[in-house]
């Protein structure tokens, strides 16, 4: 089998004399903003910058390359196949390695309808609904299926960059790390499970977790705060189609909003608060990657003064 490109968007297989076509793409890339020319970003600009919208194609692997701390944020809805992570992606123009982790490491939540499989370099993982699963780098080859099409896995995934290999390790939901907080009085009682933490297990940068809101409870993360330290991004899910969140963004005296649907994602460098208000309960996962992995160190914001 030999491979050449054929242009920009596909790579040609000759393969017994027969030439096939493949699609490949350049991910969407998100570059950095900075905090002085965001104060002045329009609606359709904020949007552009942070938000993430569309994950989930039948069959298809989606992915955008964001240059705060270089993560990358992807989704992936196998229905009627077993999907690549490297599928309709050309990973030498966008990462210059040989394969997706070979200088990565990547974590994975269901947040579908039903249950998945995941196979990292053979060893086959099942992931129920909200079950996680950390990659390490260096992992060769990674397939996502579903075990119905008819209610199919949606695997949500955050990579980050790595330096070394740690152990790949399937985390259910009742072996995450707890931490309740709030009250229903602040409209903000959740508990906060910790899947890819430092009490859990080791990894180079990635830190990952999923926040759940009880009834009656619609705000995240108020208190605000900033982590000058790390980036972070949520995705929202367990949102009724007709409900919304408004997700709170930019510098504590400069504070804008993104009005977000049902398994949107959204950016947030360090130097923006992440805050968001439902029109109804829902849950979030959120990844974080940069200097440390300690998940107190943060510059927190009293409510009085945001702005």
């Amino acid at each position: 089998m030999l491979y050449n490109r054929c242009n920009d968007s596909k790579i040609c297989l000759l393969f017994n004399n027969h030439l096939y076509e493949e699609a490949i793409s350049r991910m969407d890339i998100r570059y950095s903003c900075n905090q002085r020319d965001f104060k002045r970003y329009t609606t359709e600009e904020t949007r552009n910058e942070m938000l993430i919208t569309g994950l989930y194609k039948a069959d298809e692997m989606v992915a955008v390359y964001s240059h705060v701390d270089r993560m990358v944020t992807l989704g992936c809805m196998p229905v009627h196949e077993e999907v690549s992570i490297d599928k309709g992606i050309d990973v030498w123009a966008n990462f210059g390695t040989h394969y997706f982790l070979e200088r990565r490491e990547i974590g994975i939540f269901n947040i579908g309808d039903g249950a998945g499989t995941i196979t990292a370099d053979g060893v086959e993982y099942h992931l129920n609904v909200k079950d996680c699963l950390y990659i390490t780098q260096g992992t060769q080859k990674v397939t996502f299926k579903s075990d119905d099409s008819e209610h199919p896995a949606k695997f949500y995934m955050v990579s980050a960059p790595a330096h070394c290999r740690y152990e790949t390790k399937l985390i259910t939901l009742e072996q995450a790390a707890k931490r309740p907080l709030g009250s229903l009085e602040t409209c903000n009682k959740r508990t906060i499970n910790q899947f890819i933490h430092p009490s859990v297990l080791k990894t180079c940068q990635l830190s990952m977790g999923m926040t759940c809101l009880e009834p009656g409870s619609n705000w995240n993360t108020m208190p605000s705060h900033t982590h000058e330290r790390r980036m972070e991004i949520y995705t929202y899910f367990d949102l009724p189609d007709d409900q919304v969140v408004f997700h709170m963004c930019g510098e504590p005296q400069q504070t804008r909003h993104i009005v977000m649907h049902n398994y949107d994602a959204v950016i947030s460098p360090s130097w923006s608060i992440h805050s968001g208000v439902g029109t109804s309960n829902y849950t979030f996962i959120w990844a974080m990657g940069g200097e440390n992995q300690e998940f107190d160190d943060m510059d927190n914001i009293a409510t009085t003064d945001l702005r």
